[in-house]
């Protein structure tokens, strides 16, 4: 058996985060990273207190990209991002600097914040709407990097 990569140990991790999730449409997990600590964990749901979609269902509204893309999202949620990142704010925990590991691709929104919390790259495992977000990818100084986990052994 060989021994995971760093970002590959951190990308498992970030799975077993996402299992936490109350979105009925995808379970996506967020785990940000400096000098190999975890500094915050976060995953996609209702704000703590509040019903989530597994209990009450979801809230879905339609919206379109600039370029006429119809997008379905949900206001009950939280995505993971945001919510490592409030973890982080409210702990105390500075990011600046920062890794992180997502499941998925962020949407536009949660990039625009990750941009703006100076983290340095997106771990990702699974490519989500990369066309939304290409443009802003190129005007900053954020990288996007891949990262593939090995497939189970089956007998």
């Amino acid at each position: 058996m060989e021994r995971p990569s760093w970002d590959q140990y951190f990308m498992t991790i970030t799975r077993v985060v996402a299992e936490r999730s109350t979105c009925l449409r995808a379970k996506v997990g967020a785990v940000i990273v400096r000098e190999r600590s975890i500094l915050a964990t976060g995953y996609n749901g209702a704000p703590a207190g509040f019903p989530h979609c597994t209990d009450v269902g979801c809230l879905i509204y339609e919206s379109r990209t600039p370029a006429g893309e119809v997008e379905l999202n949900c206001y009950r949620s939280i995505h993971a991002e945001m919510n490592a990142i409030s973890q982080a704010a409210k702990n105390g925990v500075m990011i600046a600097g920062a890794d992180i590991y997502v499941t998925h691709t962020p949407c536009v929104h949660c990039l625009k914040v990750l941009v703006n919390t100076r983290l340095r790259t997106i771990y990702y495992e699974t490519e989500y709407k990369l066309n939304t977000i290409a443009e802003l990818i190129a005007y900053d100084r954020i990288k996007l990097v891949r990262v593939t986990l090995p497939q189970p052994e089956t007998n």
